[in-house]
């Protein structure tokens, strides 16, 4: 089945561009030229990835993804046309799932949304069924269903922190690279400058900390991220 995506840009040449490509490449493309027509259009009909321009006139890309992620947890990638990052790392800080720079490449924004919507289905980590849950310091994580439980309680983590975590979790105790982190839990080859594993790291550290769980994720200076071992559970 095709997968449904959302394309939000006021620019109306560059959705005609991209829709095109996407469509060719099998997607199924609905275009909307504003945030409050993504909001109308998500409301009434079902997706499963969303394209969000940040800087749009009258409602704003941040504004959308403030509004979708209070209550809908759709892989959402950003376009961002600033030359800075700092509207990258805000839109990752609330939620977004991945970004591309603009002009982007209609090939690259193919693949990114293949991996996210890959990521985002139950059991795409590649875990048979007696092996879908991993528990392991007051953290389960459910694979076959994408639910999380810390301290025992329901957690809400996007696509993208999911993985993020999972990843960590599968390796316990080893310090893992950014750009395995990258390649194992996004889905793409880590980039120079590249903040998204930094900023879902964060994000899922404070998750934690909410639930009394802090201070599990430790970073490893001039390499990554490291997952403790505080408990005995097997993965």
């Amino acid at each position: 089945m095709s997968k449904r995506v959302l394309l939000v840009d006021d620019d109306l040449a560059l959705c005609e561009l991209l829709a095109q490509y996407l469509q060719a490449e099998g997607f199924d493309v609905c275009s909307v030229n504003s945030g409050s027509g993504a909001i109308e259009h998500l409301a009434k009909a079902e997706c499963d990835v969303m394209v969000l321009d940040i800087m749009m006139p009258g409602m704003t890309g941040l504004e959308v993804l403030q509004r979708v992620r209070a209550d809908n947890a759709i892989p959402i990638i950003m376009l961002t046309g600033r030359g800075d990052d700092i509207d990258r790392i805000i839109g990752l800080e609330m939620g977004a799932d991945d970004y591309l720079g603009k002009p982007c490449n209609p090939r690259e924004l193919a693949a990114r949304l293949r991996a996210v919507t890959r990521r985002a289905q139950p059991g795409a980590a590649g875990y048979g069924a007696a092996e879908a849950v991993i528990t392991l310091n007051n953290i389960t994580m459910n694979s076959s269903t994408l639910a999380v439980t810390f301290n025992g309680e329901p957690a809400s983590l996007t696509g993208a922190e999911f993985n993020v975590l999972l990843v960590l979790m599968k390796s316990a105790g080893q310090a893992l690279s950014k750009q395995n982190l990258t390649r194992e839990a996004l889905h793409r080859e880590f980039t120079q400058y590249d903040r998204s594993i930094d900023v879902h790291v964060s994000r899922i550290r404070h998750k934690l900390a909410e639930s009394g769980l802090s201070d599990i994720i430790r970073s490893v200076r001039g390499v990554g991220y490291q997952m403790l071992l505080l408990e005995n559970d097997a993965l």
